[in-house]
């Protein structure tokens, strides 16, 4: 437990960033919801209101991350002596399903509506303003919120993020149905279509998340190219000659190493161990963090003779 202080400060410092991502989205969010909604219902368009439906559930997502960033970034414990960082997929991964279960809602709708007769509502200018000024404003945020995703190494961000873009590409098509059913009355229904479109977007981004998330929940591996440069790291660190048995699992936003180490054989026993404690403590560095690309939470080196 004696690296807990370093880490705690470490996720300390990376909540109070992502808990600063969040309420700005959590905004934006919140003035969409009450647009789509209102500009959906007085233009008659399923379509924006299906969207708005999806901004509901990135508010609710929102609100999650808010909550679940408090508990995820507490230091370990002598009961969760890794720390709660598996808290931030778990919490990505009920994103993803709380998107599913959204898209099944819209796809209900627009399917029972489809045999009904379609009229344009007679507010469908600001409705078209509306669902612009939502792709405009959710590539924004997707933009800010991926690139300080992958600066902080935060799952739930890049989740957040696909949120976001998922939002911003539902809106061309209500923005597109929108307008052909305006001036086009006899293809008012297409907004239903335009509704089932939206649909289709959140369970993109809703297999996305969850497949991410799951990854890590399973104890996935880092994958080849991390595996690669953690090896290409440690190589490079004096007295180590090789190494085998590598084995790097996602917990959170870090790693989790343990490896064995072949080191010259006529070492004593407590030069060994030295060295082994050196290659663990190089592992967790910052330079080992920049140079793999992500950061190591623990690693345990097992010497064996070269």
């Amino acid at each position: 437990m004696e690296d807990s202080p370093r880490l705690a400060r470490i996720d300390s410092r990376r909540g109070s960033e992502i808990v600063r991502i969040t309420r700005a989205g959590l905004l934006v969010n919140l003035l969409l919801v009450v647009s789509k909604l209102a500009a959906g219902y007085l233009g008659n368009s399923r379509a924006l209101v299906a969207d708005g439906v999806h901004s509901i559930a990135d508010m609710v997502t929102n609100i999650a991350v808010l909550v679940g960033v408090r508990f995820w970034s507490a230091p370990p414990t002598a009961d969760h002596p890794y720390g709660y960082r598996r808290l931030e997929s778990l919490i990505s991964f009920c994103i993803g399903q709380a998107l599913a279960l959204a898209g099944v809602g819209i796809v209900y709708d627009a399917v029972s509506r489809l045999g009904e007769t379609a009229e344009a509502g007679a507010y469908r200018l600001p409705a078209l303003g509306v669902a612009l000024f939502s792709i405009i404003s959710k590539e924004a945020l997707y933009r800010w919120t991926a690139a300080r995703g992958r600066s902080l190494q935060s799952e739930v961000l890049r989740a957040v993020a696909l949120e976001h873009r998922s939002d911003a590409f539902s809106s061309i098509p209500v923005f597109l149905t929108v307008a052909l059913s305006t001036w086009v009355s006899s293809l008012a229904a297409l907004d239903l279509i335009g509704a089932l479109v939206v649909a289709l977007f959140i369970f993109h981004s809703a297999w996305s998340i969850c497949a991410s998330s799951a990854h890590v929940l399973l104890d996935g591996g880092a994958g080849a190219e991390v595996d690669r440069k953690i090896a290409e790291f440690t190589r490079g660190i004096e007295g180590v000659k090789d190494l085998h048995c590598l084995r790097a699992r996602l917990i959170g936003h870090g790693l989790i190493l343990d490896m064995h180490v072949n080191v010259d054989g006529c070492l004593s026993f407590q030069q060994a161990h030295d060295l082994a404690h050196r290659v663990e403590d190089a592992l967790c560095s910052p330079e080992a963090a920049a140079f793999i690309g992500r950061e190591v939470l623990d690693a345990i080196a097992h010497v064996d003779p070269y």
